[in-house]
């Protein structure tokens, strides 16, 4: 529902080509491009964002029109991690910034999941030198394996609650992802990856 882009859109007061545009944001499901519009609208934040339907290799956004982008919590999902990178690198301007979070994976375990693609990564750094990025920090978050269980758990608990409002469609498959990770422990790490583009 856009929450990380409109946080950013209010905090910053960044702009775009002149205008007080803070933020350009894309998602893979129209709904969610909805709800956001939606939330934005509600914030008081509409001519601030602008959210888009698009994925994290094919973004729609035009070549190096970012100072930065971020991404939280979904590198991990795109069919293919590279081709993703490439394109962060296509819309970000020389000299602008990639701050990300997300999951590293142990690729044994993940290896023929639908959700993690056909590559899933253990390490984020090589494909971001690949794609021109220069690493200027890369952490691994604290605790992120005791939360992320915990939220899981918390979020099995209440699938009541959740079929109720997203419908049983929906709360399938989060929690088939969600026994699929508890079952397999999938993830190897979850880090904060912060780079700068390289100049042609």
């Amino acid at each position: 529902m856009g929450g990380p882009a409109l946080w950013i859109a209010r905090e910053t007061g960044a702009h775009l080509s002149g205008r007080r545009l803070a933020v350009e944001s894309v998602d893979l499901s129209p709904v969610a491009v909805a709800q956001a519009e939606k939330r934005a609208q509600s914030l008081g934040l509409a001519a601030d964002a602008n959210f888009s339907v698009g994925s994290l290799a094919h973004t729609g956004l035009k070549t190096a029109s970012m100072d930065a982008a971020m991404s939280v919590d979904a590198l991990q999902y795109a069919p293919d991690k590279a081709a993703a990178l490439r394109e962060f690198a296509r819309i970000i301007r020389p000299g602008g910034t990639l701050a990300f979070f997300a999951f590293e994976l142990h690729p044994e375990r993940a290896r023929g999941l639908p959700v993690i693609g056909d590559d899933p990564v253990d390490d984020y750094r090589p494909l971001l030198d690949d794609a021109g990025f220069d690493v200027l920090q890369y952490d691994q978050t604290p605790n992120w394996h005791d939360r992320l269980f915990t939220a899981y758990r918390a979020v099995i608990d209440a699938q009541d609650a959740i079929c109720h409002e997203m419908g049983d469609p929906a709360t399938a498959a989060i929690l088939s992802e969600i026994t699929l990770t508890l079952d397999r422990d999938i993830y190897s790490g979850r880090v904060f990856a912060l780079a700068r583009r390289r100049s042609d």
